[in-house]
């Protein structure tokens, strides 16, 4: 009996439209995930809600969704209106950030899970836009045959550059990347160098990529950054163990 209900559990989550995303919180402290669909997408769970430390969340992502998503840090709500703010990774002082972006710096999740042409899944951890805490996806379950693992899983806010820091009362808080800090063509790839041949890693990006190897450093940073899977399931971690 037990076998069949197994049985039946598998079959289930096997022909479920979408992928499921299992959201954990690894960390000694609440993160507040914010999720922002891209354009057309919708933006799951109204776009943000709060993870206590070590729990967990299963979502279940639409076929061929694309958006991104990140973890908030240090953050107050009032509990009737939903307003406050984080200090890291705020959505315009909202808990359900509903189709607004985090403030940078903040450590992005990117993904699109399959497109109207293609069922494989593209996913990334990116530091573009700077960082705020450690974070990964890894694939689970069937399909992970050659898939990798984007993450960030080391902390950049112990490494990062006096330019960079982001304090809150004296705490470092976050790291900007070079081209938020700099707002320059040089470091941001674009303009005159808004191309691979003429955009290449800084001395800064340099630094992200030795600390997070498996993580976007800067924009052009295909290679290793991006990872391409086809997995009935992920696991996102705020804080992934190292």
């Amino acid at each position: 009996m037990h076998h069949f209900i197994f049985f039946c559990i598998l079959i289930s989550i096997s022909f479920t439209d979408g992928t499921r995303l299992i959201m954990v919180n690894n960390c000694k402290e609440s993160v507040w995930p914010g999720i922002l669909g891209n354009a057309g997408h919708p933006s799951l769970k109204d776009g943000g809600f709060h993870l206590g430390s070590g729990e967990e969340v299963v979502l279940q992502v639409p076929k061929c969704w694309s958006g991104r998503i990140w973890g908030r840090q240090g953050c107050f709500f009032d509990e009737h209106t939903g307003k406050g703010s984080c200090q890291t990774g705020d959505c315009a002082g909202l808990l359900q950030c509903r189709g607004i972006g985090g403030v940078p710096p903040a450590t992005l999740v990117e993904m699109t899970l399959g497109t109207s042409n293609s069922p494989l899944h593209f996913y990334d951890v990116s530091l573009v836009d700077g960082f705020n805490l450690p974070l990964s996806m890894k694939p689970s379950g069937g399909g992970v045959i050659g898939c990798g693992v984007a993450a960030c899983e080391g902390n950049l806010n112990v490494y990062c550059p006096s330019a960079l820091v982001v304090h809150h009362y004296g705490k470092v808080v976050g790291c900007k990347s070079a081209c938020l800090a700099t707002r320059s063509d040089r470091y941001c790839c674009t303009g005159d160098y808004a191309d691979p041949t003429n955009c290449k890693p800084t001395v800064f990006a340099r630094l992200f990529k030795t600390i997070c190897p498996q993580a976007y450093s800067y924009a052009y940073d295909d290679s290793a950054g991006l990872k391409t899977c086809n997995a009935s399931q992920y696991v996102l971690t705020f804080c992934p163990p190292h």
